[in-house]
């Protein structure tokens, strides 16, 4: 999921569809938020919202899932990206979610959501994200899972979930434990943004493609004769600089702060650290909800013992209460309806996030509610 975040309006550049004859009903229809295309044996789907930075909603998920479904049986390789030069995904449509409240259409987004994550996740044939511009929160998700993912110099990486008082949700307790080191706990809970290149040397991205070439990779992936060169396409067009990664110089530093056993010890090990980095970063997780920063630390130390399925099932019961009772609906509301960037957290200190309090986010579900994958 996750934030419609950084809104603004951009105007929509046409993108291709097949290198091939293709059929599909997008085409008869370019007005779709989906456009899901096919050749002779490949797929393709194509985000198409572009003003709002191709954020996903619930119609959109279930036309995505519908056509990895049919696609997976019947075609050789999929690609997925986005309408326009800004953005792949950035997210979902969370502004319409909260305002809805904890409906049941507000938990089939996200059971949906998981669901298509965990297809992904488990694609039997090559899926190839190509992550062009932002990719935030429900974009992660749609491409993070996926065997390969293109990030282009336009890329920009962030999952700032906590700043809106949710946690880094589709799948982010199982990628981001699993990054170098303590990369991915900074990056859950600080929201740090990577760009371009740096989403590759983080271990997010599997290559990196220059956008001026992405058609060229795409023309070149829709007309293989087989997708087992699909790797050899992707290797001829990968084009990493020798640039050292943006983290580089703050690699020890985020070990060593973000090594402790609660988010807490982090906070005393950054005022310890004493740099301006580590101030920096304490200024930033001052903003965040404290309920989420506490909330996202347990997720992601479950997360990193469990396999994909389970953390979704875990995000699940987590997003469930969300719903229900969290900062959520406050931080929405502070960052994308009112934008007085004035939350009011409650609690507003983590010693005062009861161990309790945490710990209600991870409780069972009853088991008709249970998200089982």
């Amino acid at each position: 999921m996750v934030i419609q975040r950084i809104i603004y309006a951009f105007g929509h550049r046409t993108m291709p569809l097949l290198a091939n004859p293709c059929t599909t009903q997008a085409i008869r229809n370019m007005s779709s938020e989906v456009l899901a295309t096919e050749s002779s044996d490949k797929g393709m789907i194509i985000l198409n919202r572009p003003k709002a930075l191709n954020a996903i909603n619930l119609e959109m998920v279930r036309k995505i899932y519908k056509h990895l479904k049919k696609c997976e049986k019947t075609k050789s390789l999929m690609i997925i990206k986005g309408t326009g030069e800004k953005a792949f995904c950035a997210g979902g449509d969370v502004r319409a979610v909260v305002e809805a409240g904890p409906t049941e259409e507000s938990k089939n987004f996200f059971r949906e959501e998981y669901t298509t994550n965990a297809l992904i996740g488990n694609y039997k044939i090559p899926y190839i994200a190509l992550i062009d511009g932002i990719t935030m929160g429900g974009g992660v998700g749609l491409s993070v899972h996926g065997k390969y993912r293109v990030a282009t110099e336009r890329t920009l990486f962030a999952m700032p979930e906590t700043a809106i008082g949710l946690f880094p949700d589709v799948g982010g307790s199982y990628f981001l434990p699993r990054l170098e080191g303590k990369i991915g706990l900074y990056l859950g809970l600080t929201g740090f943004r990577l760009k371009g290149e740096d989403v590759l040397k983080a271990g997010i991205a599997t290559h990196f493609c220059e956008s001026s070439k992405l058609s060229d990779l795409e023309s070149a992936l829709l007309n293989c004769p087989d997708a087992d060169e699909v790797p050899e396409i992707l290797s001829k067009f990968n084009t990493p600089s020798t640039k050292p990664f943006v983290l580089s110089p703050q690699l020890d530093q985020i070990n060593k702060c973000f090594s402790g056993e609660s988010v807490e010890e982090i906070v005393e090990n950054l005022k310890k650290d004493g740099s301006e980095w580590a101030s920096k970063t304490l200024q930033t997780m001052s903003k965040m909800s404290p309920t989420s920063l506490k909330v996202t630390f347990r997720q992601l130390e479950l997360g990193s013992k469990l396999s994909l399925p389970q953390c979704l099932n875990m995000e699940y019961r987590m997003v469930v209460r969300h719903l229900e009772n969290s900062d959520f609906k406050e931080g929405v509301r502070a960052l994308l309806i009112d934008k007085d960037q004035k939350p009011q957290w409650n609690p507003t200190t983590l010693e005062a996030v009861s161990e309790e309090r945490v710990q209600s986010f991870f409780a069972k579900l009853p088991d008709t509610e249970e998200l089982k994958l």
